[in-house]
């Protein structure tokens, strides 16, 4: 396995008190994988990617591990991170557009960052990668204003693969951008896998059709826990927990008026991860809730890779 997740606990300090971000979550992700990680706003995504290359002083693990390559990464220690960033695991950042220094032309950027890691520029190497994803050498001497939002996302992804990561954390690297460009960044990513620049990927997103297009699994995420993590299609076609499903009704199809069908959305909220309630925290949610959801559901694997935790299940 390239990396092995188990009971990850991760709290972010308030003023309120702790906030539960992450509470017990455990998955595997083997070479050559990619993950797709999916949930609503406020569920667990985005926390996880940073925790596992600790990209926010925020936060405190409070419980689990983290192993990448049977390797334990330190990710309470932002000074030893420091020798796996890049070169072991890599992040896009969410808002990858705004991630360049808009005082350096990209040239510089480049070599100043490898400069930082003890390695240096190959010319051949980096316009080969810049290929890969549609940008051109000239690229190199411009200025991240000068260029558009399409291609700033396109040289940072370039950028987090260039020491060949193990790992390469995509967070919501799509969500500002228009369908074709979407496909384009999602076509990159692809092969970037197949192409060996990166052993295995986390893709975080909202989008459960281009999770489904380029993910190899899905993990579904619920107020800091895990709830249904399986093989993409099975995720898509044969979900078994009740908010997978309901994320899928919820999605619009197109040709579908709203005179014709009316989309369904979740009703409530998620809970407070202040002070998040006992047992399964989607049961003041679900339609399907009895009396044994007041205590914690047991990750079961209904089938092969298809792990749920939901007594209904």
């Amino acid at each position: 396995m390239s990396l092995q997740v188990s009971d990850l606990r991760v709290h972010y300090r308030t003023l309120k008190g702790d906030v539960r971000a992450l509470d017990g979550v455990s998955f595997d992700l083997a070479d050559g994988e990619i993950l797709g990680l999916v949930g609503e706003s406020g569920c667990g995504k985005s926390t996880l990617g940073k925790a596992l290359i600790r990209m926010d002083g925020r936060m405190r693990r409070t419980g689990g591990t983290v192993a990448l390559d049977g390797e334990e990464l330190p990710i309470d220690d932002d000074r030893r991170m420091n020798d796996f960033r890049f070169r072991r695991v890599s992040l896009i950042p969410q808002y990858a557009m705004s991630a360049l220094n808009p005082t350096r032309k990209i040239r510089r950027l480049v070599a100043e960052l490898l400069r930082s890691r003890g390695a240096a520029v190959d010319p051949a190497e980096l316009e080969s990668r810049m290929a890969h994803v549609g940008l051109p050498p000239a690229v190199l001497d411009r200025y991240p204003i000068e260029l558009s939002g399409g291609m700033r996302q396109r040289m940072v992804m370039v950028i987090s693969t260039l020491l060949d990561p193990s790992l390469l954390i995509a967070d919501e690297v799509t969500s500002a951008l228009d369908v074709s460009t979407q496909k384009a960044v999602a076509r990159a990513l692809l092969g970037f896998r197949d192409s060996g620049y990166v052993k295995s990927m986390i893709f975080i997103t909202h989008d459960l059709a281009l999770t489904h297009h380029i993910a190899d699994t899905i993990m579904v995420m619920y107020a800091g826990r895990l709830a249904e993590k399986a093989p993409a299609d099975v995720i898509v076609k044969a979900p078994r927990h009740p908010y997978t499903r309901l994320l899928l009704d919820s999605l619009p199809e197109v040709g579908v008026r709203y005179a014709d069908r009316r989309l369904d959305g979740i009703a409530g909220s998620p809970p407070s991860l202040l002070d998040p309630p006992a047992g399964c925290r989607f049961r003041d949610r679900c339609p399907l809730a009895g009396e044994e959801c007041g205590e914690d559901p047991p990750v079961t694997e209904l089938a092969p890779d298809h792990h749920v935790a939901c007594w209904k299940a």
